[in-house]
This record gives structure tokens, sequence and C-alpha cells, in this order.
């Protein structure tokens, strides 16, 4: 049997903290990504396209609150 690792809202916070975007603790996937893609169009976040790319290559472990809001709200701004 194969345990996967989900990417949940605990994870996506976490990556993003790892770029220092600053997030509330216990904010919701949806709080994480616009606040994210906010810091990102104000004064840019290097790796926040390269983090949303891998990520996304990867929905089949992704649950679906945070595709949403990486769908909703990231990538438009990104393109």
């Amino acid at each position: 049997m194969m345990i996967v690792e989900l990417i949940d809202g605990d994870d996506f916070r976490s990556r993003l903290q790892a770029l220092d975007i600053r997030l509330p603790e216990h904010a919701c996937p949806e709080t994480c990504a616009r606040m994210a893609i906010r810091k990102h169009l104000e004064v840019g976040v290097p790796g926040l396209p390269a983090l949303i790319e891998e990520l996304m290559a990867h929905t089949d472990v992704m649950l679906p609150s945070v595709r949403q809001a990486i769908e909703h709200f990231m990538l438009p701004a990104l393109r």
C-alpha cells in the first residue's frame, strides 16, 4: 500500500511562507492565495510562479479548496 501526502491548506500555507510571504497562522487557502498574489503584484515574490506551476502539476493529490484558490486567485494574476 502506497501512502500519498496530500497538499492541504497547511502545506499550501507553509510553502508560501517559505517564500517569505507573511500569512495568518490559520489562514484558509483562499486567504493565503489572495495575500500571496497581492504581495507578488505589489513587490514581486521570487519563486511564486514556479511554486504554483509545481503545485498545479500535482492536482491529483491536492485538496479541492487549495486547487480552487490557486485557479481562482493566482493563475489569472500570473498570466
